[in-house]
């Protein structure tokens, strides 16, 4: 810790150095620098006003180029130096937000999302929740630094009065307890220094807010009571589910009765599959259900279903507004409410496709139906999917996903490069081909 508080004493005098020297340096050119929407302030040596193409640049590019008169590669030098240490500085956001956020997931008040880390063991989800804010910030203030600063500091200064209490509430808690008089000397001392943090940060608090208020200080004071809201939403709402989810003695009870539906369109193989999928579940009672749409489909299904001498019954649910999805759940309720102990498994028979917009083609019924049934209590939704050809597709594109190079598998020697001629899997340093 005494290493950590000396790093931290000399970044801070070095940054309050250079802060200073910017000062100094500016007042004794004479630099101006006004709001870039106030141009017309600025005049030129004469007094006379700008040039409509005078394009003001920031207070270091100024400083630069008089300070590198006639020495070009020094103004930009120092240019691409300042953009530099923006950048390290943005990036410490994006290092510490994501982890801030994986603390706030455990604790509830955020998304479980947000504690689950990436391929590169970075929290991956923070990372992307950042951006995004980020671009719509620079978005939605076009990426001016007078306006987003407003933001800035307000944000800046409250995270500075909440570290300093927190500091005087630690020594506090502390003292409470210590009984060593040289340790209680050092801890008072700590809690009057962070004390005094306090008050001079509070100072200038109080009088951001009421001169930069209207600026747009307040949206970040609107922005941080709305995700205080938010996240105590969340944490009620995991609350609220942890406690639904709580296993009580009457759950390990088993159903009276499993009956069990195939819903049929046609007699086609997905059919088949699926019916031998649900006599395999060995129900209490087993039936197929079609829905009566189209009087000339459904009479070719019946005449095929007698034809094959298919062992398993077929109802046929009457629509007279040629609705499917209401007439199957309405009839899935009804066995529910005719044994409120029993379960209704409903097997839905579905194509596995390889391309994305096979997707759109196939399986939109299916997908509402599921919608519908999976808020009905005491149904379960089974899917029984069916590989077409083109899913031939999707699965070599899986494989090329799983058998590719991830970070550290060179280091651990596992390479995934093949030979046309070889077998798929991930080689290890010692097979043929493999790394050496």
């Amino acid at each position: 810790s005494r290493n950590a508080a000396t790093t931290l004493l000399l970044l801070g005098m070095i940054a309050v150095t250079m802060m200073v020297s910017v000062i100094v340096l500016a007042k004794q050119m004479g630099l101006k620098y006004v709001d870039p929407l106030q141009l017309d302030r600025l005049r030129t040596a004469t007094g006379g006003p700008l040039p409509d193409d005078y394009d003001q640049n920031v207070v270091i590019a100024q400083i630069a180029r008089a300070v590198f008169d006639h020495f070009t590669p020094g103004f930009y030098f120092v240019v691409a130096m300042t953009g530099l240490i923006l950048v390290l500085a943005a990036n410490t956001a994006f290092n510490g937000f994501p982890v801030l956020g994986s603390i706030l997931a455990q604790d509830g008040l955020a998304p479980r999302q947000l504690g689950s880390r990436g391929d590169r063991l970075a929290y991956s989800n923070g990372i992307v929740f950042l951006a995004v804010m980020a671009i719509v910030l620079i978005a939605a203030f076009d990426a001016e630094t007078t306006r987003l600063i407003q933001l800035y500091i307000v944000g800046v200064f409250v995270s500075f009065n909440l570290s300093q209490l927190g500091m005087i509430r630690h020594w506090t808690r502390h003292l409470r307890t210590e009984t060593d008089p040289q340790v209680r000397r050092r801890m008072m001392r700590s809690r009057g220094i962070n004390t005094f943090g306090l008050g001079m940060t509070a100072v200038v608090l109080v009088i951001v807010l009421i001169t930069k208020f209207l600026a747009g200080a307040w949206i970040t004071i609107l922005a941080m009571g709305t995700f205080f809201a938010i996240m105590q939403g969340i944490s009620r709402h995991y609350d609220k589910v942890t406690s639904e989810l709580m296993v009580e003695d009457d759950d390990q009870v088993l159903p009276t009765r499993v009956h069990a539906i195939v819903l049929v369109s046609k007699v086609h193989k997905p059919t088949m599959r699926a019916l031998a999928y649900a006599k395999a579940a060995r129900p209490n009672v087993l039936e197929a259900v079609m829905v009566d749409s189209d009087t000339v489909t459904t009479a070719r299904v019946l005449d095929e279903w007698d034809d094959r001498s298919i062992d398993v019954p077929l109802k046929v649910l009457y629509s007279p507004y040629r609705e499917i999805i209401k007439p199957i759940v309405d009839y899935t309720r009804s066995i529910r409410d005719a044994n409120p102990r029993g379960v209704v498994a409903v097997y839905i028979p579905e194509y596995v496709v390889g391309r994305w917009w096979e997707q759109l083609l196939h399986n939109q019924t299916a997908l509402r139906l599921k919608g519908r049934l999976l808020f009905t209590p005491g149904v379960m939704v089974i899917s029984v999917p069916y590989q077409l050809r083109s899913s031939i597709v999707a699965k070599a594109r899986a494989d090329r996903e799983l058998t590719k190079t991830r970070p550290g598998d060179i280091r651990r020697g596992v390479v995934h490069d093949r030979a046309p001629d070889e077998p798929d899997g991930p080689r290890g340093p010692d097979s043929p081909g493999g790394q050496r």
